[in-house]
C-alpha cells in the first residue's frame, strides 16, 4: 500500500473540498420489464456553494 492508499478522509473535509470546486451529477435510471419502459428517471445536478463571487442563481431573497 502506498501513503495516499492508507491516508484517511474526514466526511467534512470532503465536503469542503466538493462544495469550493463544485461538483456536477447526472445519470439516467429505466426500470424495463418485457422491453417495455416503465419507469424513466433522469437526474442532472450541480452542487456548489455560494458566496460574493458566485452569487445565487434566485437573486437576493428580502
Amino acid at each position: 500500500m502506498t501513503v495516499v492508499e492508507r491516508r484517511e478522509v474526514a466526511l467534512v473535509d470532503l465536503l469542503d473540498r466538493l462544495l469550493a470546486g463544485g461538483v456536477v451529477v447526472t445519470g439516467d435510471i429505466t426500470l424495463r420489464i418485457a422491453d417495455v419502459d416503465l419507469v424513466r428517471i433522469d437526474l442532472n445536478a450541480l452542487i456548489s456553494s455560494v458566496n460574493e463571487q458566485v452569487p445565487a442563481p434566485w437573486g437576493e431573497l428580502t
